[in-house]
């Protein structure tokens, strides 16, 4: 009688594979957010921000970066938290997002940076459903480092197709 060998298949990919990495960590008010450290171009102190008019509130304006036009906007604002003063830890981090277009840079407001933490498929959950409304779609998922959760955002869903077009429209 033959013998069956089973022919040995690679482990399918999970999701939690696919979100695990390197993340900065960063405040806004009291939670802690996480973004992918290959979306990250720098970190700067805050500068000077020539406001557009008629953009949305959140969009604070935009800024010189050695010669380059960035537009940016305050997270805190874009998720609802309230507004506060600038301190000397709130920073502005220049992410690279895909766009319709291709890839933008897009400066964000934060808090104060945190670390950059290494992420294994067991240190992230998924997101609770809170219905599509609620999450925005631009949650990858919760990750549990210390006895702490931080928030994983996909930093390129974290601006609606509406912001965009206003951010396209300000870099013409």
């Amino acid at each position: 009688m033959p013998s069956i060998v089973a022919e040995s298949q690679p482990a399918p990919v999970t999701l939690g594979d696919a979100r695990s990495g390197k993340y900065l960590t960063f405040q806004l008010g009291r939670e802690e957010f996480g973004i992918r450290v290959l979306k990250v171009r720098e970190i700067m102190g805050i500068l000077e921000i020539t406001a557009v008019p008629q953009t949305p509130s959140h969009v604070k304006g935009v800024v010189n970066l050695r010669g380059k036009v960035v537009p940016v906007i305050d997270l805190r604002l874009k998720f609802g938290l309230p507004a506060a003063e600038y301190t000397q830890r709130t920073c502005i981090i220049v992410t690279q997002i895909n766009g319709e277009s291709g890839n933008i840079l897009m400066g964000v407001i934060v808090d104060g940076v945190s670390e950059v933490l290494s992420l294994t498929p067991s240190d992230i959950e998924d997101t609770p459903d809170f219905g599509e409304e609620i999450t925005g779609n631009y949650l990858l998922g919760l990750a549990k480092v210390k006895g702490k959760v931080k928030i994983l955002l996909d930093i390129d869903r974290v601006l609606s197709a509406q912001d965009l077009h206003h951010l396209k429209s300000m870099l013409q």
